[in-house]
């Protein structure tokens, strides 16, 4: 193409080039050779408490006296933070990652282009390693990220340097070790330093719960007739097949599994393969990594068997391969040290590597963030952040017990409304859980064939979902067995003969975020100074609450471990642990269910999506809730309502899921409305004085499953294609004229006259 660019276009040129150093004049001072924000020498005599990070469990009844000094406290990580302006500056760029309008939609970064970029200043982390080389810590990596440094030392180099004692502790008859007060640093470094992530060896639960019966395929249940999923069924009922016709199973993809431990064997992952009909994808593949640090010693312990998270760890596998069976799964662990979680060490290795990080990312672990305190807090929301500044998707597990975060399986809430806080930051999707109602409403035999396929698959197609719920509390739950109210003295739960079996707080996670940062007054509720993550600006959608914070869940998918008659089956052969052979039928392998079911399944349908569209996608929430507002428009979109069951509309992308609650049973005055006499069972609510369940579900968006469920076929087919419109940027020097056209690909002309600028310029 030849075209023209005489002098009133030249000039245009030269004042949007020399517009730009003004523009950067005014930006924020960030990165690596910004400003030093420590400006102070430090002073031992000035001190400020980091405050909010002391596990609650740390308290006089469970303390058995301080370890001797020379207890190990193996890699600590330091968790930095930036100014308030230049975290803003981070957003703004992660934002304009994801915005097909913008000239940087996916460029993503490495490592060190964020650490560069984003990090915190060379002197400041200069200032910081000195600090702990001078009470005697090993520096073992700065992170290239420039936001976690990891070091190592004993227990009297912790008092000492950060003023807090380390103690035996015996919660319920298990051994732990951690600080008995918040710990304290030099005011100078409080600009630049949020804390250690943790100085305590209390673990991250797993996001699943083992069935309590014998798995079986067919037998008289609670409510008759049970049905165990299985690959093919998932395939069925979210609409997989088609993808997977079209070519569509993650060739050429990875998911990272996050774990702290290796699985039982690597066999059990091919059995499953192999019964289920998966192995037929023969590009799928399996392997265990133990991520190095990207310099110094290797923090990345091999794990080994670590039961029963072995489970968790085996599960995540095989049922990531279901949703994408020609993927690479890849179990990213590393042993847990005496103060963090191995879980995290794995991310951090994985997101600071010189090479690219896995496209996909799923973790099935928890904690409420109340419990996990400001600084981890801080250090999952950082990490993740820096993730997707990759270009990768993280998925999370949002939880099992349902708005009661902190109070996981057990038999009632007394902590109130907490959210798990691996899950609520504004920068993963919160997986949730939901349950199939065909039993509720007596048409198992609509959507289950009586007989089993080749692949023992049983489901006719989708099926109507209902949020997963095992508690007495749920108003679905209350009504299936005759009681007019979920609340009082005469309701379900307070019922001598059905209350006490069904009183736990099993349910799908769902909840805002409320303590990401401050202090709680109360140990484990959401009070003091305590606020949520703010709501990032992509959640936006029909039911979303205007409540300024993240909300979480995002998606659901069935999670339900076998009340209402479904449940997973998977091969765990660790016997000795609570596995089950996995021989003969597999009727008789284990069963369970939970959110760490969900979340590697959907991490799995996103592999999908990338292969599609041959790129990584970062954060897929921004697309999620976009293609969600279109879907749901301002009053719900009734064709896709989950109820419509087999009859929903063949186009939709999710399905809204109306009916039922995660609300749970609980005792106290956090949150609890109980009407009835003192000693009896209350129902969760947003008030004490009042029936506000927490939660229930309504069109649109809910705390219950998020925006829903979803077609997968649907999904990858709708998913844009768009990049940033075509856009031509020019720069000039002396010498030469650089037209840049930035959109959909990047070409670059650049222009070198043989008599200079004299006069019109042909291209």
């Amino acid at each position: 193409m030849m075209r023209k660019l005489g002098y009133p276009s030249l000039l245009a040129a030269l004042v949007f080039v020399f517009a730009i150093p003004v523009a950067q004049a005014q930006s924020v001072d960030i990165g690596r050779h910004s400003r030093p924000r420590i400006t102070h020498g430090v002073d031992e005599r000035d001190l400020v408490t980091l405050k909010g990070n002391t596990h609650r469990e740390a308290n006089d009844d469970n303390d058995r006296g301080e370890v001797d000094d020379d207890f190990p406290m193996r890699h600590m990580l330091l968790q930095l933070h930036r100014s308030p302006a230049q975290e803003r500056h981070v957003q703004k760029f992660i934002d304009e990652l994801h915005d097909p309008d913008s000239p940087d939609f996916h460029k993503w970064l490495t490592a060190d282009e964020f650490g560069d970029k984003f990090g915190v200043s060379q002197h400041d982390l200069d200032t910081v390693t000195r600090w702990l080389r001078s009470y005697g810590f090993r520096i073992n990596v700065v992170y290239p990220s420039g936001m976690v440094i990891d070091f190592s030392g004993n227990a009297d180099q912790v008092r000492r340097a950060f003023h807090t004692e380390i103690h035996h502790l015996d919660v319920k008859g298990r051994k732990h070790a951690g600080n008995v007060s918040d710990p304290q640093i030099p005011a100078a470094l409080a600009s630049v330093v949020t804390g250690v992530v943790s100085l305590h060896n209390f673990r991250p639960r797993t996001m699943h719960l083992m069935r309590k019966v014998p798995p079986k395929f067919t037998f008289n249940g609670l409510f008759g007739t049970t049905y165990a999923l299985v690959p093919a069924d998932l395939a069925t009922i979210y609409d997989l097949n088609p993808l997977f016709s079209a070519g569509y199973s993650g060739q050429g993809q990875t998911i990272a599994l996050i774990e702290d431990t290796d699985v039982f064997t690597s066999a059990d992952w091919n059995t499953f393969r192999s019964k289920f009909g998966l192995s037929r994808y023969t590009a799928g593949s399996f392997r265990a990594v133990h991520p190095a640090a990207p310099t110094g010693p290797n923090n990345c312990g091999r794990p080994g068997v670590v039961a029963p998270n072995d489970a968790e760890a085996i599960l995540d596998a095989e049922w990531a391969s279901a949703a994408a069976p020609s993927a690479a799964i890849q179990i990213a662990s590393c042993a847990d040290t005496t103060t963090t979680f191995g879980g995290l060490i794995a991310i951090q290795n994985l997101i600071n590597a010189s090479s690219q990080p896995p496209a996909v990312m799923s973790i099935s672990y928890g904690q409420c963030e109340t419990l996990n305190g400001v600084a981890a807090n801080a250090a999952y929301s950082a990490a993740y952040q820096q993730a997707v500044a990759e270009g990768v998707s993280v998925f999370v597990a949002a939880g099992d017990s349902g708005a009661a975060g902190c109070d996981n399986s057990v038999s009632q809430a007394t902590h109130g409304i907490g959210a798990n806080a691996f899950a609520s930051t504004p920068y993963n999707v919160a997986v949730g859980g939901t349950d199939f109602s065909d039993t509720y409403s007596g048409t198992n035999a609509i959507y289950w064939n009586s007989t089993n396929s080749s692949a023992f698959a049983s489901a006719a197609s989708y099926i109507p979902e209902i949020p997963w719920n095992n508690s007495c509390a749920g108003a679905l739950l209350s009504t299936y067995l005759g009681f007019a109210l979920p609340y009082g003295a005469n309701s379900l739960c307070n019922d001598p003969s059905y209350g006490p079996s069904l009183q736990t707080t099993v349910a799908g996670g769902g909840s805002p975020s409320a303590c990401a940062t401050g202090t709680p007054s109360i140990a484990g509720v959401v009070s003091g100074t305590c606020q949520g993550w703010p709501k990032p600006s992509w959640q936006r959608v029909l039911g979303n609450p205007n409540d300024a914070v993240r909300d979480t869940p995002d998606v659901s998918l069935f999670a339900a471990d076998g009340l209402w008659s479904h449940y997973y089956v998977f091969c765990w052969s660790d016997t000795v642990n609570g596995g089950a052979a996995c021989s003969g039928d597999p009727s008789t392998w284990s069963g369970a269910g939970g959110t760490s079911f969900s979340a590697p399944i959907l991490a799995g349908i996103q592999t999908l999506v990338n292969q599609k569209m041959r790129a990584r996608q970062g954060n897929p929430n921004p697309v999620y809730y976009q293609l969600a507002a279109s879907e749901y428009g301002s009053s719900g979109s009734t064709s896709c309502n989950s109820t419509l069951g087999n009859g929903v509309a063949s186009t939709c992308v999710f399905y809204d899921v109306t009916q039922g609650d995660i609300d749970v049973n609980c005792m106290g005055n956090n949150s609890c409305y109980n009407p009835s006499a003192p000693g009896t069972q209350g129902v969760l609510s947003t008030s004490n004085n009042s029936f506000n369940p927490a939660y229930g579900t309504m069109t649109g968006w809910d705390f219950a499953t998020g925006i829903g469920t979803l077609n997968a076929t649907n999904l990858v087919n709708n998913w844009p294609t768009a990049g940033p419109l075509p856009g031509f940027f020019i720069s000039t020097s002396p010498s030469s004229m650089t037209i840049t056209r930035a959109g959909n690909g990047t070409n670059t002309i650049t222009v070198t006259p043989l008599n200079g600028f004299s006069s019109s310029v042909n291209l």
